[in-house]
């Protein structure tokens, strides 16, 4: 096995050994391991099945992150992407009266599904990477960021820390009930790991609001092992049809495509940085990454669930020494596993009853420490520069304030090119971004 091992992954050729590559790869999955709880959340919230998503989520990222390995020998781990999955749910999948496009989730999924097999054309033909260039560095930096606003505003109000409130909309939640006390214990612990540079600190900020969840009575236990129960399958439940014939389904699909295509670059070229494996600041046996992720979501698209990507937190595992597609393995392995703890993950994800509707306190600790990492990018754009700012800050407070991350893309495209017209800097404006600003605005004129 070890000379197997040696002769597939090159582990001597990149100065690491088998004993490195799984230790880092248990660190990647501990670190990511959150996803097991919060994606069932959320896209039970358009409608699906939790023990389906389970299934769809452990599957498709254990799938995706052995193409990451044997594709592309990258340590890199594959799983649904937070931002991606709020997109589907609260925006495509969201009720027409709260802001959203009305799609059930059949409909969404064949969207992931049309998108993904646009990545796998793209990155054959190496026009992925072209036309990420196309876009804007200040709009590429401000959508994490803004994405990142609409989670944390979701994790709060799924812990009941911010409530509807007449006249302002939302406001503070009654911080003495149960649910807002466990999240902010799930909120500090986290917080406090993360500056300590303690691995795993999201996954224990998710322990620590289930532990107060069950001091407090509202966490019951349910057992540990045993395999997700699935009421309404997703597996194949794609609905092509209804997609065309929606009228907004080229934006849907377009939007997840942009969404992976900035989540998966920069995740490769990040990570890969910070383990020395670029080449004259290139990344060797990029087309096979690129490609191993967009097969892994037309996977998981027909699995039953939305965009799986690659994912930053690899980043913690290669700080432990993983440098080849081994570890990415381990962390397959991992996913395959957590399938037999579907009782505990139901126990942490499921939703709990309360006056003001359904809850998730003990995954909202995720969603806003997360949607704080997604705000790191914004330290990187040119605030000197009107016509740069002004579009990132639009994309960055329209996708909260509307709860919609169409609408913040459509802002940044619209003013960017606008501005940049007005000051007379219009070759900066590339041919794709001003056809989608013209596109933006043609709808934002129709649906007024």
């Amino acid at each position: 096995m070890q000379a197997f091992l040696e002769r597939r992954f090159q582990l001597s050729r990149h100065g690491t050994r088998v004993r490195t590559e799984i230790l880092a790869g248990a660190t990647i999955f501990a670190t990511l391991s959150y996803i097991l709880f919060v994606q069932p959340a959320v896209l039970e919230a358009a409608g699906m099945d939790f023990g389906a998503v389970l299934w769809a989520t452990c599957v498709a990222s254990a799938l995706g992150s052995l193409l990451m390995a044997f594709m592309a020998n990258y340590p890199i781990a594959v799983a649904p992407a937070m931002g991606h999955n709020f997109y589907f749910a609260f925006t495509v999948c969201g009720g027409v009266a709260v802001g959203g496009m009305g799609y059930s989730w059949q409909e969404a999924l064949a969207a992931v599904f049309v998108a993904s097999a646009l990545f796998v054309l793209l990155s054959t033909v190496g026009l992925r990477e072209r036309v990420l260039e196309q876009m804007p560095a200040c709009l590429q930096r401000a959508i994490p960021g803004g994405i990142g606003l609409l989670i944390a505003l979701v994790g709060l109000e799924w812990s009941g820390i911010v409530v509807a409130v007449p006249g302002t909309y939302i406001g503070l939640g009654d911080l003495g009930q149960p649910p807002a006390l466990a999240a902010w214990t799930g909120i500090a612990v986290a917080a406090l790991l993360l500056a300590r540079g303690t691995r795993g600190a999201i996954l224990s900020g998710i322990v620590a609001a289930t532990l107060v969840g069950a001091a407090l009575g509202f966490v019951e236990y349910r057992g540990l092992f045993g395999l997700p129960v699935v009421n309404d399958p997703a597996a194949f439940k794609l609905d092509l049809p209804g997609l065309v014939r929606s009228p907004d389904a080229a934006l849907v699909v377009l939007v997840f495509f942009f969404l992976a295509l900035f989540d998966t670059i920069g995740t490769l070229v990040g990570v890969a940085e910070k383990a020395g494996l670029l080449v004259n600041g290139k990344l060797p046996r990029a087309r096979r990454a690129l490609l191993a992720d967009a097969i892994g979501t037309t996977c998981g698209a027909m699995l039953g669930t939305s965009t799986i990507t690659s994912y930053i937190e690899s980043a913690a595992g290669v700080a432990e020494g993983g440098r080849t597609g081994l570890t990415a393995v381990v962390v397959a392995i991992g996913f395959l596993l957590a399938i037999a703890f579907s009782p505990l993950i139901q126990m942490v994800g499921g939703a709990i009853e309360t006056e003001s509707g359904r809850l998730y306190p003990c995954v909202a600790p995720a969603l806003v420490i997360v949607g704080c990492l997604m705000l790191q990018p914004l330290s990187r754009i040119a605030w000197d520069d009107w016509s740069e700012a002004f579009p990132a800050f639009l994309t960055l407070v329209m996708m909260p304030f509307t709860f919609s991350i169409t609408e913040g893309i459509a802002f940044g495209f619209i003013s960017y090119t606008a501005l940049k017209l007005a000051a007379g800097r219009a070759h900066e404006v590339r041919a794709l971004v001003a056809f989608f600003a013209v596109a933006f605005l043609l709808r934002a004129l129709f649906l007024t």
